[in-house]
């Protein structure tokens, strides 16, 4: 189909505004948007395998990522008018922990998490545990991932677990941990369900942990 054609070369051109108005055009000409949702998803998991198998490179993963995103945020628009519930691995919020600021692993996982059917929330860098805690809350979270790229901030991963158990919600979903400050060690520690170093490990892990 053209229109999902020129909607996936977008992606694989990087052109997050070409992405964002072929995903538009897919949807003025009455394409299913959860078709569409599934062209996004599979280029990117490609992409997402090539990066894995290193054929590609962190900015083609980045790039990728942002222009896929600009597509989605299209579809997802059109899904939820429609009434269509797509199907789903499972829901996911994700963030960088308060005091770190750092994007880029955070962006990576959340695209390759979005390419194996999760829906991601990504609430973005420098979120407080209360910011976490009302992620979960609204979005019925399945997953929690936390990124901390800094030593003097990954003691914010262990008070979000913490406000996680005084709100009553810890027992409700699993917790995955990463990012340059986090060992396997301290994801033990402070009782998180997982670790892992790489973006596509910790993909991995959101499957195994949600049951896929």
């Amino acid at each position: 189909m053209e229109y999902l054609e020129n909607l996936v070369e977008a992606i694989r051109a990087y052109n997050s505004k070409g992405a964002a108005s072929a995903a538009q055009e897919a949807m003025d000409a009455g394409v299913d948007p959860v078709t569409a949702l599934d062209a996004v998803s599979g280029v990117m998991k490609d992409i997402g395998d090539r990066f894995g198998a290193e054929e590609l490179w962190l900015p083609d993963l980045i790039g990728a990522a942002d222009a896929a995103q600009s597509a989605l945020e299209v579809i997802e628009t059109k899904i939820v008018e429609s009434g269509q519930q797509p199907e789903r691995l499972g829901t996911v919020i994700l963030g960088t922990v308060f005091g770190d600021i750092h994007n880029i692993g955070k962006t990576m996982v959340g695209a390759l998490l979005t390419a194996h059917g999760f829906k991601v929330v990504d609430l973005g860098t420098n979120v407080t545990s209360a910011q976490f805690v009302e992620g979960v809350k609204e979005n019925k979270a399945d997953i929690l991932a936390l990124s901390a790229l800094l030593t003097t901030t990954d003691v914010e991963q262990a008070k979000v677990i913490e406000s996680l158990k005084e709100e009553g919600l810890r027992d409700q979903l699993k917790v995955m941990v990463g990012g340059g400050a986090i060992t396997e060690e301290f994801a033990v520690e402070i009782g998180a369900d997982g670790y892992r170093s790489t973006a596509p490990e910790a993909v991995e892990l959101a499957v195994e942990l949600v049951g896929g």
